[in-house]
């Protein structure tokens, strides 16, 4: 009896740190979110804690639910597809960080209008809290999750349960992550949008680096 219940706990105690692991990126993507919102309240951060949150819950059910059969498959392309997104988007951000830098050098010789300021924060702001951008990010950063799901399908694991816990975790490490970025950004001011272009593509590169070792190697031949 005892020995099953050592079990059952370290089998908890895994998914709870498969979770943590899980939501790293997550975790970053959230950061450079939270300095990137300027009017940033309670009620942003947890509906981009809740968008993380329920892609890390709902990659591992369906990588599930996938099995074995396109196991070879994804885990040959997942670390394609996040590079390609995380690059998108963050020179997306790069992009728009220079013509919005433009944009306000124009401005400068033009009489500013109060009302149309007004609009343009409440648009600027929506598009911060964009639910596709959101959505996208949310994939990019949950890709591993869905292997990891495809993985479970082999072992004795509680699906429901350990996708639940990962979810959980994630909408946590997330929310703080949207309040530390928000601190963060501080420091920045106007450059946030650069530096959250450039952590975006990063975290892409990293991930790929850490499914193909390609940058690993090359580094390593070069300081040989």
């Amino acid at each position: 009896m005892n020995l099953v219940i050592f079990f059952v706990n370290m089998n908890i105690i895994t998914i709870i740190l498969t979770g943590f692991a899980l939501a790293m990126d997550a975790f970053a993507v959230s950061v450079t979110k939270g300095m990137m919102l300027k009017n940033l309240t309670k009620k942003m951060a947890i509906k981009i804690a809740l968008f993380f949150g329920v892609f890390q819950a709902a990659m591992p059910l369906i990588g599930w639910l996938l099995g074995i059969s396109f196991q070879g498959y994804i885990q040959a392309i997942d670390h394609w597809i996040a590079l390609i997104l995380l690059s998108i988007l963050g020179g997306k951000m790069i992009y728009e960080f220079y013509e919005n830098r433009k944009e306000a050098k124009e401005e400068k010789n033009e009489a500013a209008n109060e009302a149309s300021t007004t609009l343009e924060e409440e648009r600027v702001r929506e598009e911060e809290l964009s639910n596709k951008e959101l959505t996208t990010l949310a994939i990019a950063t949950s890709i591993d999750a869905l292997a990891v799901g495809i993985s479970f399908a082999f072992l004795n694991v509680n699906i429901v349960s350990s996708s639940t816990i990962i979810g959980i975790i994630t909408f946590i490490v997330c929310f703080i992550g949207v309040i530390a970025g928000k601190k963060i950004g501080g420091l920045f001011k106007d450059y946030a949008e650069l530096v959250g272009g450039i952590i975006l593509i990063l975290i892409g590169i990293n991930i790929f680096n850490e499914h193909t070792g390609i940058l690993t190697h090359l580094l390593q031949s070069i300081f040989k």
